[in-house]
């Protein structure tokens, strides 16, 4: 592989609780090429949802070093994550996170003006456009599906042109049909952006798309494969 464009080594993360620490993951190693689609899958649990959020810069390893794009992230403070982030990354949840005071078109726009893109709320309608919510700009987060709302947070990530897309379980609340067109409008901005693209999935057709898969269990990685095999 050539320089990875994500790259984690040895890396664990410790939480502390009620009962004390608890070690979630387990010297993980692991790269990822530019424009690759990984798949994160194992059983509730298993610590999928906590490698991805190390990997965007919001959780940080207890020991390793987890880099970007060639920047060491562990070694970033909070303000720096947050830029970094800003400018190469989105991310996707599976509860949306929506400002529910703004409309579709701002709760897009709003990010891309704060990292001072000019055009910010043409680019916006655009991405929103795109993905087929032009009648939907100017509604409220409440005024809309969950279908909807998904999309909506799918434009909010894609609009920066991130250079590295992380998804989080994007199709867990939606049913067949929503969850299908989701898949679709995410592999095509991966298509559009050449992003590089983490989805953490219980979905097997989902996983089935990625280039490559890695299932974790108690916070080890169990096994990695090609998708397709």
């Amino acid at each position: 592989m050539a320089d990875p464009i994500l790259s984690m080594s040895d890396v664990t993360l410790t939480l502390t609780g009620n009962a004390g620490p608890v070690q979630i993951l387990h010297g993980i190693t692991l790269d990822l090429a530019a424009g690759e689609t990984l798949g994160l899958v194992g059983p509730s649990g298993s610590g999928k949802s906590s490698l991805l959020m190390l990997m965007g810069g919001l959780e940080r390893a207890s020991s390793g070093t987890v880099s970007a794009l060639g920047h060491d992230l562990t070694a970033m403070n909070e303000d720096a994550l947050a830029r970094f982030r800003r400018d190469h990354m989105g991310v996707v949840f599976q509860s949306f996170h929506l400002i529910p005071t703004m409309t579709a078109l701002e709760n897009v726009a709003t990010p891309l003006e704060l990292a001072g893109v000019a055009d910010a709320f043409d680019r916006a309608e655009e991405e929103l456009r795109r993905i087929g919510l032009g009648a939907r700009l100017t509604h409220y987060p409440g005024q809309m599906s969950g279908g909807e709302q998904q999309r909506v947070a799918l434009a909010r990530a894609a609009a920066p042109r991130p250079d590295i897309l992380l998804a989080d379980e994007p199709t867990g609340n939606l049913d067949a049909a929503n969850g299908a067109a989701i898949m679709d409008l995410l592999f095509g901005l991966r298509d559009r952006y050449g992003s590089t693209l983490v989805l953490v999935t219980h979905a097997p057709e989902l996983a089935a798309r990625c280039d490559r898969v890695v299932s974790l269990s108690d916070g080890r990685v169990d096994a990695a494969r090609k998708a397709a095999e």
